[in-house]
């Protein structure tokens, strides 16, 4: 499956919906009925990935995904030992939020003689981890503390910055485990003010939160805990 970015720029007539699923969190004999619920969601993608993930499995796991739908996977990695050469494409993540080295550069350095080796379609990704009212597992494993929520001008020069650098996403995460999702006047100001599609996960828990994402100017809303609590989240 390639051009997955390409069908995301042209999507704007489209509310483009991610499924998350943390592979540490995953059971492969019961993957295949987890997915066929997907399937009659309104998802159009499916993330795999998670902060603190060893990578063990992880070939297997995207195979039986791959298996049982058609939807496009993307990889959503916490380390390079996430990287499998059996999804479709990987977000390539930079936490343009924090000041950890490893999340900036090195983590990406130690994954290119992976990346090498496969297909994957690669998408530069600025992430963007925002203020949401609880200690994230983002914020536990980088080290890094996220953007203060009532900064608003601030998130929106991280952003812009991450245009300017050359990502072609950016992500703005509340992160799992959020008590408070990422503010729809945060989401509006960034949409308004940069040219690339943006993706907002974490904290989010009702149908009616992703759809004032949506208005608020979100390409993508990412749904990860609310499915893992309730696999009926969607019926």
């Amino acid at each position: 499956m390639k051009n997955i970015y390409n069908s995301i720029l042209t999507s704007k007539n489209q509310k483009l919906l991610a499924i998350l699923l943390d592979p540490e969190k995953l059971a492969l004999d019961s993957l295949a009925s987890l997915v066929a619920k997907i399937n009659t969601s309104p998802a159009t993608h499916i993330l795999v990935g998670g902060s603190s993930f060893d990578g063990h499995h992880l070939d297997e796991i995207i195979q039986t995904i791959k298996k049982n739908t058609d939807l496009p996977i993307l990889l959503f990695p916490g380390n390079p030992s996430q990287i499998s050469a059996e999804a479709d494409g990987i977000l390539f993540l930079t936490l343009l939020s924090g000041r950890n080295p490893d999340y900036l550069i090195e983590h990406q350095v130690n994954a290119v003689p992976f990346l090498k080796k496969t297909n994957l379609e690669i998408i530069s990704t600025g992430y963007i981890l925002i203020e949401s009212g609880n200690e994230t597992s983002v914020q536990k494993v980088s080290q890094t503390q996220p953007l203060k929520r009532d900064n608003a001008e601030y998130i929106l020069q991280t952003a812009q910055a991450g245009e300017l650098i050359g990502n072609k996403l950016i992500y703005l995460e509340a992160g799992s485990g959020a008590k408070w999702a990422v503010p729809t006047e945060i989401i509006e100001l960034v949409s308004q003010n940069i040219t690339i599609p943006i993706i907002v996960g974490g904290g989010i828990r009702s149908k009616e939160a992703i759809e004032n994402a949506y208005k608020a100017g979100a390409t993508m809303v990412v749904i990860g805990t609310a499915f893992e609590n309730d696999s009926n989240f969607f019926n």
